[in-house]
């Protein structure tokens, strides 16, 4: 009984990844239809939804969005004077300059996106980064969407990482827990994630087969 009441809420991952991986909605407006059914359900489905508890989400969701706000305006200061000491590049040039080895320049170019990520936003990674790891990809051959693949997981990993993950501090108002509390939580799922980085890395097939499966390379 209570699978069966549970179904038109168990429907919302399937709306959501559904409508992206189908190409139907880009992930903004399927998160914008979740919402929309959300409340549609909330208010007519089960009953549970009232004028006062949409207030106090609307005002709980600002607090949240306000700490994230805080947080991605200060890692943009923090990016932008570390753009303009050229420190990423500096780090690029001295951590890149020490092989030649394609492997060994894969494992480099992660280790650098790795630490980096734990202080920088995402977008100034990607700006700053960008046009010097790419050319570098290129000359050790790698394919560019599988360069691709290993700077998007990379840099997800750094979203959990301390102490500028901005999902960090998302957790933290949401639960109510201590960033260092989660931090530790998260440890053997981070390594994880790196352990299936460094494999998409090294196993190109493995990282590739569905976009060649796709049509998307060869």
């Amino acid at each position: 009984m209570t699978f069966k009441s549970s179904l038109t809420a168990l429907a919302m991952p399937v709306i959501i990844l559904g409508g992206i991986l189908g190409g139907i909605v880009t992930p903004t407006e399927a998160a914008s239809i979740a919402v929309a059914y959300a409340l549609f359900i909330g208010v007519f489905v089960y009953r549970t939804l009232t004028f006062k508890s949409f207030y106090m989400m609307l005002v709980r969701t600002a607090r949240i969005m306000g700490v994230i706000f805080v947080i991605i305006a200060f890692a943009g200061i923090l990016g932008w004077w570390m753009s303009f000491e050229r420190i990423p590049q500096l780090i690029a040039e001295t951590v890149l300059g020490l092989s030649e080895n394609r492997y060994t320049v894969i494992a480099l170019i992660i280790c650098l996106l790795l630490v980096v990520g734990m202080i920088m936003d995402i977008t100034a990674i990607l700006i700053i980064l960008a046009p010097v790891l790419v050319p570098l990809t290129e000359s050790v051959g790698l394919e560019p969407i599988h360069a691709g693949i290993i700077f998007v997981l990379a840099l997800n990993i750094s979203l959990m990482t301390p102490p500028v993950g901005a999902c960090l501090f998302v957790l933290s108002s949401v639960t109510g827990e201590k960033i260092e509390r989660i931090s530790i939580k998260l440890l053997p799922f981070l390594a994880a994630e790196v352990a299936i980085l460094f494999a998409f890395a090294f196993w190109e097939d493995a990282a590739m087969w569905l976009p060649r499966m796709l049509g998307y390379a060869h």
